[in-house]
């Protein structure tokens, strides 16, 4: 699990992150409609699935937003923020 400074830390190196008060990092991806949304929670799961680290996904017509942490550290680990940096490669549709 990472110290307050070291989540301090990574975060201050992604794009939109932010942390809430469940501890977990959190970003909202806003598309043009829904299939656009659906598609790119599709591409987030392939991406999870290859990690074995899975998001909670949250999808709301345009908006897709997602939360991290390691459910089983109790907290956030290197583990989350590899994953927010792959997901902020992949196109927004």
């Amino acid at each position: 699990m990472l110290s307050q400074s070291e989540i301090q830390h990574r975060l201050s190196q992604l794009s939109g992150w932010t942390l809430n008060e469940a501890n977990e990092i959190t970003k909202t991806f806003t598309f043009s409609g829904f299939p656009q949304a659906l598609m790119f929670a599709t591409a987030v799961g392939v991406l999870a699935e290859a990690a074995q680290h899975h998001p909670d996904i949250l999808i709301r017509w345009n908006r897709v937003t997602l939360s991290l942490t390691t459910h089983d550290a109790g907290g956030l680990t290197e583990k989350d923020f590899a994953l927010a940096q792959q997901i902020d490669t992949l196109p927004l549709l």
